[in-house]
């Protein structure tokens, strides 16, 4: 059974060309550290969350201007490590699509060298570089749409646990 899969994986790269194992990659690369941000939202972040509220009302003075700075130092410690992450997430999704563009390029050069050689528009001896040049597209821009959906997801969720965190450190008046 792993040799069937592992065979039909190999044939697929090989039908996809070199770039489609660089994008194949970049995909594996960006769902780990989208994975690594998940398990980071619905593990890690509770107990630091509320780590830092147990700290905020431990405090005796919440009212002071000092008070409002170190509220403004707890609430961007806790911003940075939920967006920690993210930008890098971002560019790996811009990065799908340009790296597909390029397996598109270099699946046309095929093409146009066949056609320079054979001297003719053959349809089957054009039909490897025209796989060439789809499946890598393809695959980019599979990726980079399963990428935009996650990024959304992890920076919408960032931004409403940032508000959650600003009103769970109330300054008392």
């Amino acid at each position: 059974m792993f040799t069937e899969v592992f065979e039909a994986i190999r044939d697929f790269t090989e039908t996809g060309g070199q770039v489609l194992l660089v994008i194949g990659l970049l995909i594996f690369v960006m769902w780990l550290l989208i994975l690594e941000r998940a398990f980071y939202l619905f593990v890690t972040h509770p107990v630091f969350k509320k780590s830092m509220v147990a700290q905020w009302q431990a405090r005796q003075d919440r009212a002071s201007w000092n008070a409002e700075q170190i509220r403004q130092k707890m609430v961007s410690q806790v911003s940075l490590r939920l967006n920690s992450g993210i930008t890098i997430i971002q560019a790996l999704v811009a990065l799908c699509p340009l790296l597909g563009l390029l397996g598109t390029v270099t699946g046309m050069i095929e093409v146009f060298d066949v056609m320079a050689i054979s001297g003719s528009g053959n349809a089957r001896s054009m039909a490897s570089g025209v796989s060439k040049a789809t499946i890598p597209t393809m695959a980019g821009m599979v990726g980079a749409l399963s990428g935009v959906f996650a990024s959304t997801w992890l920076t919408r969720t960032a931004k409403r646990e940032r508000t959650h965190i600003e009103d769970a450190l109330q300054i008392q008046r």
